[in-house]
């Protein structure tokens, strides 16, 4: 993710004041120091605060200075959110650690920065792409497989309609979607016994990787008793989307996809489970990803995630 020099923080500000003395004065040799900050393009006010002259920085991520579509949530509740997300994901597999929380500087969530490469430059170069995915693969596997818990069905479809309504669709289209799910939620395919945490926002720039290891970044949206193949299906509509749009056509990501799922599977019955429920929540990437376009492309993906929904029809 793409960030711009915007400031040098010196003693005396408060808020530099505040990371030195109470968040990570034990990691720095020189407590005068200046900080330089870095600003990035997201959902929030996003900064990297980099120590000058400590080869270390942080991040920090301001709740009540929302710069997307969503205005109207809460702060704190969502600053609270993330830290309880973070430490609980913290615990399983590799994270950017949170460090602190402060709702006095507009709620803010400090984590670790993770330098490395992030899984869209490996999209973008498609190099090393194959085991790339594969680490991520593993990655999301221990995630779900450590934080098993009851399942909540229904909270799967409530989100799918959610993910409609805000592409406010014509009559017909959306009554097609509706027709589909209908049979989507009265067969089994999407009966389970247990849920678990998913990250949830598995877009490529969430995925750092540092000395050779991914890190996970971002568990604002993370869910509880959710459906573990809802994460793959979020990754895998990103891998069509980015070769449709760069590489020239979403088929040339089907050989990473299909890696991609052996990888996360533990054998071949499980793999043929993962490829079997795989279409509902492609679908709902692919949507998710609709509402960032508008024209042809739009009505492409649109037209796509509803190809994936009547797989249904040949189950």
């Amino acid at each position: 993710m793409a960030s711009r020099h915007v400031d040098v923080l010196s003693p005396g500000d408060p808020f530099r004041d505040w990371l030195v003395e109470e968040v990570v004065g034990h990691r720095l040799r020189n407590k005068k120091c200046s900080v330089n900050v870095f600003k990035y393009n997201s959902s929030h006010t996003v900064c990297r605060y980099q120590f000058m002259g400590e080869n270390f920085s942080v991040m920090a991520k301001f709740f009540a200075e929302p710069t997307g579509r969503l205005k109207d949530y809460n702060p704190h509740k969502g600053m609270m959110n993330e830290y309880r997300n973070l430490k609980k994901a913290a615990s399983v597999i590799n994270v950017a650690k949170p460090l602190a929380v402060n709702k006095k500087f507009n709620c803010v969530l400090v984590t670790e920065h993770i330098p490395g490469k992030s899984l869209a430059w490996y999209f973008n170069h498609e190099e090393k792409l194959y085991e790339k995915l594969a680490a991520v693969a593993h990655m999301l596997r221990q995630l779900h497989e450590n934080t098993k818990a009851s399942y909540n069905k229904e909270n799967e479809f409530r989100n799918y309609h959610e993910v409609l309504d805000h592409l406010k669709l014509d009559h017909d289209t959306r009554e097609s979607f509706n027709k589909l799910l209908g049979q989507w939620w009265y067969s089994s395919l999407l009966n389970r016994e247990h849920g678990c945490m998913v990250h949830r926002d598995v877009t490529p720039s969430n995925y750092i990787f540092c000395k050779g290891k991914p890190y996970a970044l971002d568990f604002e949206s993370s869910w509880f008793h959710a459906h573990p193949v809802r994460d793959l299906g979020i990754l895998t509509a990103e891998l069509k989307n980015e070769f449709e749009l760069r590489k020239g056509g979403g088929w040339k990501a089907e050989p990473y996809i299909g890696n991609f799922l052996w990888e996360y599977s533990i054998d071949e019955k499980h793999f043929k489970y993962v490829t079997r429920v795989l279409p509902f929540f492609m679908s709902i990437g692919l949507l998710r990803s609709a509402r960032l376009h508008q024209g042809d492309y739009k009505s492409y993906l649109i037209k796509e995630a509803y190809e994936c929904l009547k797989a249904i029809n040949y189950m």
